[in-house]
């Protein structure tokens, strides 16, 4: 094993490289229709997925995608649009009026083609009718503040929506719809990647409101009034529009960590998969990992050091200070606290599409030696987890990871390394 900062940071790269649609898009591609072939889709990887479609399919298609503004990337017969995550903007509202537009008036012969991954509730944002762009962005905003889990965000969002939650699919009809996803899900539900959009949806206007009133969120009248009325009903499972679902998923956050362990396993280092799907408070879940890593220094239990512990999920941020942060930076500024320069422990947290929070910072690493320069700098974990800045910390420190997007999304990566 080379040095522990080098070795995690290559753990992080081998996890991102096994989602990139280039790897396995093509083998779920179905056959080509007698009609037209229709790509549209929305997320974080949308321009690298209909870049890999362009490559493989054999025959005319067209379409549009959005992405996040930055993600683009050159495609030939697929337009890519940018537009803003994780609060939404024109941009991606014109896009999904757009993409409707696309599969109106399509037949039994036409194929679309639905490229769906993380980040799309937010690029594909079209306000249902009653409701505005600022009325979404406020309830956005909110949600994202709340400390509110990926599901509960998305029941709200579907039901808000003219796009999502079934609506998508139920406007392809009659044609054939198969939906290819990249999942940043835990669990890799396909109802909570992108909310939905050719998903029949079992919650109703009721469960939105219910999470609403349960996360203490204000929202315009006009939300609660489109709520109340159950005008935001959506598309329910069984419904004819939707036809049978044809839903293949292409990479998922489990895929990620078996790659990373894969390569930690050929350098001779023993990798544990913790889980693909922890959910919880970011600093909460950076205390439990702190107790097991310092429990297999001292007792060898549950595993024997040396090892690295891996485990992915989307892991949440009551936001409390004015901080630049987000989820990974303070898993590993709670976990740096709780370990206190535990000698033999390293750590490297990030998001696998480059971007932690709202900044262009994928996550840091963390050493033993962590607090006493971050202590010759005037900083302390404490003091850096109250203001939710871990992004100033861990620069301060010359320790984020920085990769530019990545152009694929399959959410939270982190690797704890006890040697």
């Amino acid at each position: 094993m080379t040095e522990p900062g080098d070795f995690l940071r290559r753990l992080f790269a081998a996890a991102v490289a096994a989602a990139n649609p280039a790897v396995s898009l093509a083998r779920h591609l179905p056959g080509p229709p007698r009609g037209r072939t229709i790509v549209i889709g929305a997320g974080k990887a949308a321009a690298a997925m209909a870049r890999a479609v362009e490559t493989a399919w054999q025959g005319e298609l067209s379409g549009l995608v959005v992405t996040r503004y930055g993600h683009g990337t050159p495609t030939s017969c697929i337009e890519v649009v940018e537009a803003a995550h994780p609060v939404p903007d024109a941009a991606g509202e014109a896009a999904a009026r757009r993409i409707l537009d696309l599969v109106a008036g399509l037949t039994p012969d036409d194929l679309v083609l639905c490229l769906i991954s993380g980040g799309g509730s937010s690029l594909l944002s079209l306000p249902a009718p009653g409701l505005t762009l600022v009325d979404k962005q406020a309830v956005n905003r909110a949600l994202l503040k709340s400390g509110a889990a990926i599901g509960e965000m998305n029941c709200v969002r579907r039901h808000l929506s003219a796009i999502k939650g079934g609506r998508l699919a139920a406007a392809c009809h009659p044609a054939k719809v198969v939906t290819l996803l990249i999942s940043d899900i835990p669990g890799d539900d396909p109802l909570d990647i992108t909310s939905g959009p050719t998903i029949g949806d079992p919650t109703t206007c009721s469960d939105a409101l219910a999470i609403l009133a349960y996360r203490r969120i204000a929202v315009p009248p006009a939300v609660r009034e489109h709520l109340e009325s159950g005008a935001g009903e959506t598309v329910k499972p069984g419904d004819p529009r939707l036809g049978t679902p044809d839903l293949r998923m292409i990479a998922t956050p489990l895929m990620a960590l078996q790659a990373a362990a894969a390569l930690a396993q050929r350098e001779g280092v023993p990798a544990y998969i913790l889980g693909d799907a922890i959910e919880g408070e970011a600093r909460e879940v950076g205390r439990v990992m702190a107790g097991i890593a310092k429990s297999v220094s001292a007792h060898g239990l549950p595993f024997a050091a040396p090892c690295v512990l891996l485990a992915g999920g989307e892991t949440t941020v009551t936001v409390r200070g004015q901080g630049r942060g987000g989820r990974n930076v303070e898993f590993l500024l709670a976990l740096g606290a709780a370990l206190a320069g535990h000698p033999g422990v390293h750590a490297l947290a990030g998001d696998t599409d480059g971007v932690d929070g709202i900044e262009a910072i994928a996550g840091a690493v963390l050493a033993p030696d962590t607090p006493l320069r971050a202590a010759a700098r005037g900083l302390s974990f404490a003091d850096a987890l109250d203001r939710n800045d871990g992004h100033g910390y861990f620069e301060a420190l010359g320790d984020a990871v920085i990769t530019g997007p990545t152009l694929t999304n399959v959410n939270d990566f982190r690797a704890v390394l006890v040697v």
